[in-house]
């Protein structure tokens, strides 16, 4: 796809969303953002205030505009999806929503999962479930992943990519709280709470990511594709990593039958396989070579 494009953003306002958007004007892209307004968007981006669940809104903000890539970061319900299906149905060439690795949820294989794993063509979709509620849609947020992707997947207003998102580390920006959480139990000598079998799991750096979002705006390929870096992950591993940075903490793993875990932390095998992103043409990093650094960032101690 040529330089120069028009892409719309919505969410794109934190974390590996401002990346992307820094790298897409810096490729000489026309990008807007939309979002609710409650922070603005990277400058040189143009902005749009709207709320994604209301379609009237979602029209009334966008006119006549039409866009050559629409990149979904916010998607989290099949009605989002729904709503989005309709109003950008002849406005875009392309549509790329943020997925995640949680679409994988009830899997449980030693063997790294692939794409064919989940085929959103299959997924059923229900409406009428209570998306509205946060504390719904909070507990099943794999689930709002793989309708929205169904949603998409079931129409023919545009093609649709799925990037199914490893989990996210690095950046002082990190809002998750996840590493903290770590380096404070650590830091206190506090049990580690994690299943009796803990099981590794597929990660990707925030640049990374951010790149390959990029990357994939300007390629043609559709449907779903695993977005993770090389290698798998242990709890013990990234405990290790933090406390090189808590040089008088103690790790104290301690496995519960009942109640809930660590974050980082898994009783299932559902390692992402991101072959297909090689075969298309993006080649991953190690995630053990980038992963002190990560922990280094988001824990305030630079690049140390």
């Amino acid at each position: 796809m040529e330089k120069g494009r028009e892409i719309l953003v919505i969410g794109g306002n934190r974390y590996f969303g401002k990346r992307l958007v820094a790298r897409l004007l810096a490729d000489g892209d026309r990008v807007t953002v939309l979002n609710r307004g409650s922070s603005p968007p990277v400058l040189g981006a143009a902005h749009l205030v709207a709320d994604r669940n209301d379609e009237k809104s979602l029209r009334d903000a966008l006119g006549s505009r039409t866009f050559d890539v629409v990149v979904d970061q916010v998607c989290y319900t099949p009605r989002q999806a729904d709503v989005a299906r309709r109003v950008f149905a002849g406005r875009t060439r392309r549509y790329v929503l943020t997925s995640t690795v949680e679409v994988y949820e009830y899997e449980d294989s030693p063997a790294l999962v692939r794409e064919a794993a989940v085929d959103p063509l299959t997924v059923p979709v229900d409406l009428e479930l209570p998306w509205d509620d946060p504390e719904f849609l909070d507990a099943h947020y794999g689930e709002g992943k793989r309708q929205a992707e169904a949603v998409l997947a079931a129409g023919p207003e545009f093609p649709y990519v799925a990037v199914r998102v490893a989990h996210v580390l690095g950046g002082a920006d990190d809002f998750t709280g996840r590493l903290a959480h770590y380096a404070d139990r650590i830091r206190a000598g506090a049990p580690i709470a994690v299943p009796p079998v803990n099981r590794p799991a597929t990660y990707v750096h925030v640049e990374e990511i951010a790149d390959f979002l990029a990357w994939t705006v300007g390629e043609d390929f559709t449907g779903p594709v695993n977005a993770a870096s090389h290698g798998l992950l242990t709890t013990e591993e990234i405990c290790d990593a933090v406390t090189a940075h808590v040089p008088d903490g103690k790790v104290l793993l301690s496995p519960v039958e009942v109640g809930e875990v660590s974050p980082f932390s898994f009783a299932r095998s559902y390692g992402m396989d991101d072959s297909r992103a090689t075969e298309l043409g993006f080649t991953f990093d190690d995630v053990r070579r980038w992963l002190p650094r990560a922990v280094a960032e988001t824990l305030g101690k630079g690049d140390a």
